[in-house]
């Protein structure tokens, strides 16, 4: 086990923690890779041997230390590889670490569901699960012949291998700046359709200013609802073409939020993250003959000059539709 995928508990308001986190995470190993907005991957490969100790025994000093200096509280999965240490954590409870060893691969993914597999989606699972293979002990053992002409020739070899806990993945050091969030909580859980969307509109408004102001756009955008049950849903969109418009993010996060369908739902609170940020300038935009959407970036432009000049509650974001 060498592989950890770190939860950590943060609550919405105390998402910028994160990359300090991370940095408690960089003090055992330069490769980590941030998961936004509460996850990590660590590569302890040299760690262990540098401090004579496994993963395990370092997933308990990374906790101890989280909630020492943070006040926060994590759930790590730790396993020989990413795939499997992503796993693992959706085992693993806050203050524990569920461990998945080398040699008892085969049978921790045998009674998994087929769908528990990263990278296998809903129409992908109904498809498997019709021939009976529900499991991954039974993907495993199926013919890579019959996957492939179920799934098609490359994802059947993918799906081969990871039922067979082939793990090609690797850990991809990255910046937790390569996205950036914001959110909008109700003060008391709503039901109304209307205020739902007017909450999105806001953040789509304030996540276009914060991009234009860093001369970023960003590529993809992630709208994450929390219910009064404290459950959440989370659904991402990669956008047409990278941008840091305004209107065509809260497009994507309209018809994120149409997407789920939700009747009579008791939303505590939205928000939405940009992700995959680059500079602005190495952008391409598709031009349009649309005289609203010229009139919008011209109404964009002027309000950033406001908030330049007078500060960021010049024009308050949710007021340029209105």
């Amino acid at each position: 086990m060498t592989i950890l995928c770190v939860r950590f508990q943060l609550p919405p308001t105390r998402e910028a923690a994160l990359p300090e986190l991370l940095g408690l995470l960089e003090e055992f190993t330069p490769v980590v890779e941030a998961l936004p907005p509460d996850r990590a991957l660590a590569d302890l490969r040299g760690a262990e041997r540098y401090f004579k100790r496994d993963a395990v025994e370092l997933a308990s000093v990374i906790r101890v230390r989280a909630l020492a200096l943070h006040g926060v509280d994590c759930a790590i999965g730790a396993g020989p590889g990413p795939m499997l240490a992503r796993m693992a954590l959706k085992d693993a409870l806050p203050g524990v670490t569920c461990a998945v060893p080398g040699d008892a691969v085969a049978d921790f993914l045998a009674v998994r569901p087929v769908a528990a597999l990263p990278g296998v989606g809903g129409a992908t699972a109904r498809i498997l699960c019709e021939y009976g293979l529900d499991t991954l002990g039974r993907v495993a053992a199926a013919p890579l012949s019959t996957l492939q002409r179920l799934v098609g020739a490359k994802a059947g070899r993918e799906l081969h291998e990871k039922a067979n806990g082939v793990d090609r993945g690797r850990v991809v050091p990255n910046g937790v700046s390569r996205s950036l969030a914001t959110e909008r909580p109700f003060t008391r859980d709503e039901l109304d359709p209307d205020r739902h969307r007017r909450a999105l509109l806001s953040a789509a408004e304030e996540l276009g200013s914060r991009l234009r102001a860093l001369d970023k756009v960003c590529r993809t955008l992630t709208l994450t609802v929390r219910y009064a049950d404290r459950t959440a849903t989370t659904r991402s969109r990669t956008l047409g073409e990278p941008t840091a418009h305004s209107a065509a993010l809260t497009r994507a996060a309209y018809d994120m939020y149409e997407a789920l369908g939700l009747q009579r739902a008791r939303v505590r609170s939205t928000s939405l993250r940009a992700e995959g940020l680059d500079p602005a300038e190495q952008a391409s935009h598709q031009l349009t003959f649309d005289p609203t959407d010229d009139k919008l970036r011209r109404i964009e432009e002027a309000a950033d000059r406001a908030r330049a000049r007078f500060g960021p509650l010049a024009v308050l974001p949710g007021t340029l539709a209105a």
